[in-house]
C-alpha cells in the first residue's frame, strides 16, 4: 500500500512539473520569442513562420498542424508506441501559448499581428533591445523544457524526423537534427526575412535569423543544464544477457553507436552477463532507453554524467601546447 501511494504521488508530480514546464515555454515563446519572429528551429519556429503567412491561425494551432501527424508518423513509421507523458506535453504546450496569446492582447487584430507594442500595453516592449528579448525568451523555454524533460517526457516534433531520416536514410541523428533546424531558419529567413509570400519586411529583418541561431544554442544550453546538470555528455551502462545480437544490431545499425563490452555474471545468479559500456548525448537517452527496454524486458541500464569525452566521433584530443599546468 505505501509502496502504491508513492508510486501515485510520484507520478502525480511529474505530471504537475510537465504542466509547469509546459506553462513556462509558452511563457518563453508568447512573450519574447513570437512578437520579434524569431524562428528557433523545430515545430515552434515552423509555426511562427506559418503563422507569418496565414496570420488567422495562431502560433499554437499550427504547433497542433504539425505536430500530431509527427507523432502519427512516428507510431507507424517508427513503430514506437507514444508515451502518455509526451502526447501530454505535446498537446498542453500549444493550448497553454493559444489561451496567453488571446489574454495579453487587446484585440484580434493585435493577436494577428503580433505586435510588441501591444502585449499588456506595451509594458513588455523590447523591441529596442532584441538581444534581451533572445537571452529572456531562450532561457525561459530552455528552462521550462528542462522540466519537462526531467519528468520523463519530450515535447516530439522534429525530433521525430530526424529519427526518421537516421533509420532510412543512415544519416547520423545528430547531423539530421542540425539540418531540419537549419531548414526552419532558412524557412523564416524566406518568409520573414525578404518577405516571400507575406506583406514587405521592415528594414533589416534579415537579421532575425541571426537572433534565430542564438535563440537555438542558448535553448540548448539552458535545456541541458537544466535536465542533467552540465554536463551533456552521458555515460551508459547496459547490463544483459551474453550473445543479445538484437541489441548489438541496435546499437550499431540504427544508433549509429559503438560500444565497449565488458564481461562479467550475476553475484546472486552467478550466470554470464554482459555489460555495455557507451557514451550518448543527453537528449539521445530517452529514445535509448525506452528502445532498448522494448527489445529485452530484463535488461539493467544505468545513466549517468560523463565530465568530458575524448577520441573518436567525440572531442579531439587536446594538443600539449594547449595544456596549462597551474
Amino acid at each position: 500500500m505505501v509502496k502504491e501511494t508513492a508510486k501515485v504521488r510520484k507520478v502525480v508530480s511529474e505530471y504537475l512539473m510537465i504542466v509547469l514546464g509546459c506553462f513556462i515555454v509558452s511563457v518563453g515563446f508568447v512573450f519574447f520569442i513570437n512578437p520579434y519572429k524569431f524562428v528557433p528551429g523545430g515545430v515552434y519556429g515552423s509555426s511562427i513562420v506559418l503563422h507569418n503567412l496565414m496570420p488567422q491561425l495562431q502560433v499554437g494551432t499550427f504547433s497542433y498542424m504539425i505536430s500530431i501527424p509527427l507523432l502519427l508518423l512516428s507510431y507507424f513509421v517508427l513503430g514506437k508506441g507514444l508515451g502518455a507523458k509526451t502526447l501530454f506535453a505535446t498537446l498542453l504546450t500549444p493550448c497553454f501559448m493559444n489561451l496567453l496569446s488571446s489574454s495579453v492582447y487587446p484585440s484580434e487584430e493585435a493577436l494577428q499581428q503580433l505586435s510588441p507594442e501591444r502585449i499588456c500595453n506595451g509594458m513588455l516592449n523590447l523591441s529596442d533591445n532584441l538581444i534581451l528579448a533572445v537571452i529572456l525568451g531562450s532561457v525561459i523555454i530552455g528552462f521550462g523544457t528542462g522540466l519537462i524533460m526531467k519528468s520523463h517526457a519530450t515535447s516530439g516534433g522534429t525530433d521525430i524526423l530526424a529519427m526518421i531520416a537516421h533509420k532510412y536514410l543512415r544519416v547520423k541523428f545528430s547531423n539530421a537534427l542540425i539540418t531540419i533546424d537549419g531548414i526552419v531558419v532558412s524557412f523564416g529567413l524566406l518568409v520573414i526575412g525578404f518577405g516571400i509570400g507575406c506583406d514587405k519586411p521592415a528594414e533589416n529583418t534579415w537579421l532575425l535569423s541571426g537572433y534565430s541561431l542564438i535563440c537555438i544554442f542558448l535553448m540548448s544550453r539552458t535545456l541541458a543544464y537544466i535536465a542533467s546538470g552540465s554536463k551533456n555528455n552521458k555515460l551508459m551502462f547496459i547490463v544483459t544477457e551474453d550473445g543479445d545480437e538484437q541489441l548489438r544490431e541496435f546499437i550499431i545499425n540504427h544508433l549509429d553507436r559503438t560500444a565497449t563490452v565488458l564481461q562479467g555474471k550475476g553475484l546472486y545468479s552467478q550466470e554470464g552477463k554482459v555489460t555495455l559500456l557507451m557514451m550518448v548525448r543527453m537528449r539521445e537517452v530517452e529514445a535509448v532507453t525506452t528502445a532498448v527496454k522494448s527489445m529485452n524486458p530484463d535488461v539493467f541500464i544505468i545513466v549517468t554524467d560523463a565530465y568530458d569525452a575524448y577520441g573518436k566521433r567525440w572531442k579531439a584530443f587536446p594538443d600539449k601546447h594547449s595544456i596549462e599546468i597551474r
